[in-house]
């Protein structure tokens, strides 16, 4: 099985059972659904429990035989448990928490406190507490004034993310003034800074658009504090902290997120990010969703420029009168959807959508736990449980000029989670969890597979560690090594990106996945477009699959798709 490459056993050699939800066949299967969902990702499952919600019959098809897509818990060695891709839950929309009753279902998250926390290699530890002021006086230590920056900045930042805040749940505005609707977008955007001075519109636009270096330098003269900032940014995004664009993430990770709509959210979640998509799973169901495992698609099927059905890779056929993929666009058009039922410049459009994938993760079982130079002792096992080692903005920006031309970088940023600490269920009694994501690695390498190059990678990242938790290197049981190759061969992810495509401005809001399709509808009149390849992008925040299947609603009651296509 693909799943297993990449894993690597120490004291226990030989395979081990995965636990798996059963495949089962859909019970309508000679009917006719009202929706079929491709993928039983963390978006595919929000968007089947608003629609088994409302009434309508829905099935949702997932290839892996369980759910969750890349929100998954796994076991990674015998009785050991990881969040084996994503790992924080930070935008987790609230309203999705609430309108699906996750907490009723299973789901517990735990704010990170600290949410963040870099090692320097001088053995200083510096913390980003949850409460600010604990912040201003952690800062406070290294640079007095930027100890009062930082109060300016983060109300600055707060503040403009508000802004931002309500296009999150919503359809991005189609440009345009030739019809009531692109009318209708324009005013709808306009409120949405009704009020907004001069000043924060060129605010906003410099976010929008500068580099996060650039930002940094102008309001900051601590490189730790810097650093501080850049540990917390550009994960899963192409481009070092100078590069254009890359402030964004500023703003974006101070949405809102948990069941309290705290701004700036960080949460670990209780058995596992799978928590997440199993309480979806167990709401989609509650509300008269099925969900079939085992069952890749193969095709969809369309005629007259309308979806008809899905066709099974057994070739099984399941008609419906709408069809939301949750796969990436370029999987979705360029791999399900012949090309000849699309308009031939959309097919260019998706074909030049970023992707290259550049990170990795790498996830550990240790036999004790990692102890991390700086840590105090008094900390508790959760203060102890988050560490992102990147020694400097210069650091970083060298590591992506390496990785863009092909290396794998003998340097890496590794992000670290003892989610052991956090959660001692995932590991038995003396043995411990670690996940690490690895930012900057090439999805194309220029010499050599990434099948030749795993242990390569994995063993960087443990000599990376080691500069920080000595420790480490001979504590490892079991280790598992998940290249952007194997991103996309296990997980489904095109070039291996985990956001369905590069989060950058000219791939954001009305651009997103293309221009003139940011809505969720595409040119198969009933297909849409429900995961991170659709607005507002990448994260475990359930948004897209919310609001792609209240534009099926919306769709659905103008009296759209009442009858199928035979």
């Amino acid at each position: 099985m693909a799943f297993f490459v990449g894993f690597r056993y120490f004291l226990q050699p030989g395979p081990f059972l995965i636990l798996t939800i059963g495949q089962h066949m859909p019970s309508r299967l000679n009917s006719i659904y009202d929706a079929v969902i491709i993928g039983a990702g963390h978006n595919g499952l929000t968007a089947a429990a608003y629609l088994a919600r409302a009434g309508y019959s829905t099935l949702v098809l997932e290839r892996r035989d369980i759910v969750g897509g890349c929100c998954v818990t796994e076991q990674i060695a015998p009785d050991c448990r990881a969040s084996t891709t994503s790992y924080i839950a930070s935008m987790l929309r609230p309203e999705v928490i609430r309108d699906l009753h996750l907490a009723d279902h299973g789901l517990r998250m735990v704010p990170c406190d600290p949410a963040l926390q870099v090692p320097f290699p001088d053995g200083h530890l510096v913390s980003w507490w949850s409460n600010r002021n604990q912040v201003v006086e952690e800062l406070r230590k290294i640079s007095p004034k930027d100890a009062e920056t930082f109060v300016r900045v983060d109300d600055l930042l707060k503040k403009l993310a508000r802004y931002l805040q309500p296009f999150f749940l919503e359809p991005p505005p189609e440009p345009g003034t030739q019809s009531f609707d692109g009318w209708s977008d324009l005013f709808r955007t306009g409120k949405r800074f009704r009020g907004i001075s001069t000043t924060e519109i060129s605010q906003l636009v410099s976010f929008l658009t500068g580099s996060l270096g650039d930002f940094l330098d102008r309001n900051y003269e601590s490189e730790k504090v810097k650093t501080l900032f850049l540990a917390n940014n550009v994960y899963g995004k192409h481009g070092g902290p100078y590069q254009p664009g890359t402030a964004l993430g500023l703003l974006f990770h101070l949405l809102s997120g948990g069941e309290h709509d705290q701004q700036g959210f960080y949460g670990h979640v209780m058995g596992g990010m799978g928590s997440i998509t199993n309480a979806m799973a167990k709401a989609a169901r509650t509300f008269g969703a099925e969900i079939c495992t085992s069952a890749p698609v193969q095709q969809i099927d369309s005629r007259h420029g309308r979806v008809r059905a899905v066709v099974l890779e057994d070739g099984a056929e399941i008609r419906a009168r709408v069809v939301l993929s949750n796969a990436d666009p370029k999987r979705t058009f360029l791999g399900m959807v012949p090309e000849r039922d699309l308009p031939a410049d959309f097919v260019r459009a998706i074909r030049g959508i970023k992707m290259d994938g550049p990170c990795a993760k790498v996830n550990m079982v240790l036999a004790e736990e990692p102890r991390f130079t700086g840590a105090p002792a008094s900390y508790a096992p959760q203060q102890r449980s988050l560490f992102t080692l990147v020694p400097s903005l210069e650091f970083a920006e060298r590591c992506y000029d390496i990785a863009k031309f092909g290396e794998i970088p003998e340097q890496l940023w590794v992000d670290c989670v003892i989610a052991s600490n956090a959660d001692p269920s995932l590991a038995p009694a003396g043995k411990h969890v670690m996940t690490c994501f690895v930012q900057y690695v090439p999805y194309k390498l220029r010499q050599g597979t990434w099948d030749e190059n795993r242990e390569l990678l994995g063993d960087r990242v443990v000599k990376k560690i080691a500069e920080y938790a000595p420790n480490v290197p001979t504590a490892i049981v079991a280790r598992q090594v998940l290249t952007p190759l194997d991103l996309e061969r296990t997980y489904g992810l095109t070039e291996g990106n985990i956001f369905h495509g590069d989060l950058n401005l000219e791939q954001l809001f009305f651009n997103r996945p293309v221009p003139g399709w940011s809505q969720y509808r595409t040119p198969i009149a009933g297909l849409y477009l429900c995961g991170a390849g659709a607005h507002p992008g990448g994260g475990v925040t359930g948004a897209p699959g919310h609001n792609s299947a209240h534009q099926v609603l919306r769709d659905l009651k103008k009296g759209k798709f009442k009858e199928a296509v035979a």
